[in-house]
């Protein structure tokens, strides 16, 4: 179903874009200008044009309000945020003044001093009030808000209609029945895997570990162990592992294989299924199964159960080092308008982190299916960004997958790794 932006509030949008939000002042370099250039850095995604032409229409409405003040946009790689957007704190001088950013990122650029507090020009927008419960946790620490959240990310499973009509299959209802279809088709079409699958797409694997009752650590308050070396992570491990092979995804070509590069694979038609995002939506409709796709939710354990997938998403925020914070909180809140959310949607397909924009936008949709059913998320530690940018998990299925390690001693490894950054963590 498309959405109209004309559905979404847009008179709110209007008054509240119309003024120029409060600063608390809560910038590193004692500036506000209201002029000059602002820089933006916001992730490139597998098919970027759409996302970029939503950007350039908020720009120019920002850029038409602020006399003056010119914005250029940087799309960088998921896969450098990390380095890049540390170095920034590092370096006020090359850093952008506005950041898109992971959600389980947040907790780290806190504890980095790199994020403004933007919470009472957050509390202040009219349309605060419809922010999704969880996406409004994303952007919070120590009950502080350190910026907007930008969209809802979760997985679901896109398979290829033409192939399970010519071999008569049905979408599997099950992890044991998604193997066997996987292996099934590979065996009926070598040329294409069953289900491209990637050694170090984390977020796709981690359904099937929470699946079998595993989690990634126990704890809360900051104060976090690993889970990943217990019977119940095992299993998952184990059966997401148990996909590369050569009756359905190589090791040799798919162990080094990320989650864009599974997108990639099914959308150029290399795959019969991929585990992909809400976000995957116009990489697929731009490829060669444009037409021949359909999504459902990835199956649990048990027969007709969904698999809880990682409650995923981004956001948007100020850098604290700023010296353009007016326009720069201004931009954010543009970007993460109920409007701009709502053409996002249309564009990319990327769900909205309003409530009342999602239930218009995608009702009935598998990946609000997949919400409802239950996520997870990452450990709210600023741990978990070192654990992430370390390949401390990609690098426990790489070993399974390539024999080097048994499930038992690479689960062994990461838990270890893992351990170690929540201890220095605090």
């Amino acid at each position: 179903m498309k959405l109209s932006v004309r559905t979404v509030a847009l008179a709110a949008v209007i008054a509240t874009a119309a003024c120029a939000p409060r600063t608390s002042g809560d910038s590193s370099s004692g500036k506000d200008e209201r002029a000059g250039t602002s820089r933006v850095w916001l992730f490139q995604e597998v098919n970027n044009a759409p996302k970029e032409k939503v950007v350039e229409s908020v720009v120019a409405g920002l850029e038409k309000a602020h006399d003056g003040t010119e914005v250029t946009v940087e799309h960088i790689p998921v896969e450098t945020r990390a380095e890049r957007v540390r170095a920034a704190f590092n370096d006020p001088k090359s850093a952008p003044d506005l950041v898109e950013y992971g959600n389980t990122d947040t907790a780290g650029y806190v504890k980095d001093g790199g994020l403004a507090d933007v919470t009472e020009e957050f509390g202040a927008r009219d349309e605060a009030k419809d922010t999704d419960p969880t996406a409004r946790q994303s952007v919070t620490v120590g009950g502080r808000v350190y910026g907007a959240p930008y969209f809802v990310g979760v997985r679901a499973l896109y398979y290829r209609t033409d192939v399970f009509d010519e071999l008569g299959l049905e979408p599997p209802a099950s992890q044991a029945e998604l193997i066997s279809t996987a292996q099934e088709i590979r065996a009926a079409k070598p040329d294409l895997y069953g289900i491209a699958v990637g050694g170090a797409y984390t977020y796709g694997a981690m359904p099937f570990l929470w699946a079998h009752g595993g989690e990634l650590a126990t704890g809360k308050g900051g104060s976090y162990a690993s889970a990943i070396d217990t019977p119940a992570a095992r299993k998952g491990i184990e059966a997401y592992t148990s996909l590369f092979g050569d009756d359905n995804c190589p090791a040799a070509r798919c162990a080094g294989m990320g989650g864009n590069d599974t997108v990639t694979a099914f959308a150029s038609g290399k795959a019969a299924m991929a585990i992909g995002g809400d976000f995957s939506h116009a990489a697929i409709e731009a490829g060669t199964v444009k037409g021949k796709d359909a999504v459902v939710p990835l199956p649990g354990v048990e027969p007709g159960s969904v698999a809880p997938a990682f409650a995923g998403g981004n956001n948007l925020g100020v850098l604290k080092s700023t010296s353009h914070r007016t326009p720069a909180v201004d931009l954010m809140q543009r970007l993460a308008s109920k409007r701009a959310q709502g053409e996002l949607f249309d564009a990319m397909g990327f769900l909205p982190t309003f409530s009342d924009v999602r239930r218009q936008a995608a009702a009935g949709k598998p990946f609000v299916e997949t919400l409802e059913a239950g996520t997870e998320f990452v450990p709210a530690s600023p741990a978990w960004a070192q654990i992430d940018a370390s390949l401390v998990l990609p690098t426990m299925f790489q070993e399974v997958v390539s024999g080097k390690k048994d499930v038992d001693a690479a689960a062994e490894s990461a838990e270890r790794k893992m351990n170690e950054a929540f201890g220095s963590a605090g």
